[in-house]
């Protein structure tokens, strides 16, 4: 059997003559004469398609484009057509818009119709139009006339209660139900002229503007840093540890380089004399400095920095755990740790921020959640629906068991936000510095589990407890297909009319 999908031509017109008589046998003299055939192939022959099985004329979808504004929600298909003479399609305006599919009975379980769809979907996105807009047919809702309204039958379809052959093919393409149409197509008598208006959107559809607009590219290279805590002698050759990495990062073309929770802890050596509490107060004497020079690594090195985090001391003379993304152009972003661990709460008096946002980058918007927070799903899912596409979580745990906490919190935030998740940390000890003696890590890049993505919803991972950089490229349009046809999608599917997620006193 060979099956074609091609563009309609005035030669096919008598194959589709024969195909449209039997495809509506209910309906008499049902089928485009000549002149609308050719009207249509005239004014859009892009929108028409049909396909043939062994080189009998199988199927058809023709279409129009048309500026549905001009016409609302609310209209028949004579108007639609304008009068079955086409006049009013557009080829300036912003929706692709149904006229009609058939497929040969003789020919139908071939999944034609489908093919005929995804054709209409490639066009659709190929000419960046928003919708792909028809009417729809309810051909057994005559059965239940008596005894349902059209709303009550649609629903009851959509349950699957009610089959509709026509209403059931159209929601498993994706289509979602926008309006009841009446008196849409005169002599519809099964569908007591009423019609569903059903609209596909196109994701990848653009406004258009005047001015061109810079786009985020969508292969993002991360680059992860699995640092070495090691004794240093001072801030600058803390700093020569920083760039080298920055350098061997940039060096491979990465679009970011992630640190680590505290990777500046080692400094604290100098003042274990002191409590723990009075020795973290001095090292955040150094973040000013250590910030300086990140923003120039930034800048010379051509890649975003997320900084890992660093003590600070601000005006309300409280101590917090703050990160910094330094971007390539300049600019510099704050994040701060929203839950301290009891542990940090205890030892060090940290106290826990009140701010939670995305970062626009020139790779999209990112996020960053330090350590513990990730163990917090509500913060994720805030950002998610700030649109993040890339969240970071640099942070530093002791043992496998800390580790494992964050490791497996993070994996699920991937999964159900649908997002990329990368974590970085730190290795080895520091035997001069209290309450950082130990640390486990194992660096990893997580994704979504879906086809598009690794089974395991791994992308890559570093061997655990060694010095090491890791990278990765992060595909963020598999994403945007995610969100919309994905096997599940988690973030659509949500219940909001039963439960919600609002920032009550988070700042932005």
């Amino acid at each position: 059997m060979q099956v074609e999908l091609r563009k309609l031509n005035s030669e096919d017109y008598l194959g589709l003559k024969e195909s449209m008589i039997s495809s509506y046998p209910n309906w008499e003299d049902s089928h485009w004469k000549e002149h609308h055939i050719n009207a249509l192939l005239e004014q859009f022959p892009a929108g028409q398609f049909c396909v043939t099985v062994d080189g009998k004329f199988a199927a058809c979808a023709l279409s129009i484009i048309i500026n549905l504004d001009n016409f609302g929600e609310s209209h028949t298909y004579k108007e639609i057509t304008g009068d079955f003479k086409f006049t009013t399609h557009d080829p300036f305006g912003n929706v692709l818009y149904g006229i009609d599919i058939f497929v040969h009975p003789d020919f139908r379980g071939l999944r034609l119709g489908r093919r005929l769809y995804d054709a209409r979907k490639e066009l659709c996105e190929e000419l960046n139009l928003k919708a792909i807009v028809f009417g729809g047919r309810i051909p057994n809702y005559h059965k239940y006339q008596k005894d349902l309204t059209p709303r009550e039958y649609i629903e009851k379809v959509r349950h699957k209660e009610i089959h509709d052959p026509v209403l059931n093919f159209q929601l498993s393409n994706d289509f979602h139900a926008k309006k009841i149409l009446k008196h849409y197509l005169p002599g519809d008598k099964e569908s007591k002229e009423y019609a569903v208006l059903l609209q596909w959107d196109n994701i990848y559809y653009e406004e258009p503007s005047p001015e061109p607009i810079k786009k985020a590219k969508p292969i993002v290279r991360l680059g992860l840093v699995q640092w070495q805590m090691r004794p240093y002698a001072s801030v600058d050759e803390l700093l020569d540890q920083v760039e080298y990495f920055v350098d061997a990062v940039s060096g491979y073309r990465c679009d970011f380089v992630l640190f680590p929770e505290f990777f500046n802890a080692p400094l604290m050596a100098q003042f274990n004399h002191l409590s723990e509490s009075d020795a973290i107060r001095k090292l955040a004497e150094f973040t000013d400095s250590i910030s300086k020079k990140f923003a120039e690594l930034a800048i010379g090195y051509n890649i975003n920095i997320v900084g890992g985090s660093m003590p600070v001391v601000k005006e309300d003379q409280r101590l917090y755990n703050v990160g910094y993304l330094y971007h390539r152009s300049g600019k510099i972003d704050e994040y701060i740790k929203i839950h301290p661990t009891p542990d940090e709460v205890k030892v060090w008096g940290m106290a826990g921020g009140d701010m939670l946002r995305t970062f626009d980058t020139d790779c999209g918007k990112i996020g960053v959640l330090i350590c513990y927070d990730v163990e917090f799903p509500e913060l994720s899912r805030i950002l998610a629906d700030d649109e993040m596409h890339i969240l970071f979580v640099p942070f530093l745990t002791d043992t496998q068991n800390g580790y494992g906490r964050v490791r497996y919190c993070a994996q699920a935030r991937a999964i159900e936000n649908e997002v990329y998740v990368a974590l970085a940390g730190s290795v080895g000890n520091l035997p001069k510095v209290h309450n950082m003696d130990i640390q486990y890590a194992q660096s990893v890049v997580f994704t979504p589990c879906d086809f598009s993505f690794p089974t395991n919803g791994i992308k890559t991972e570093a061997t655990p407890n060694t010095e090491m950089i890791l990278i990765a490229d992060c595909d963020t349009s598999l994403l945007k297909e995610l969100h919309e046809n994905g096997a599940v999608t988690n973030l659509k599917d949500r219940r909001k009319d039963l439960y919600n997620l609002e920032r009550v006193n988070l700042k932005k």
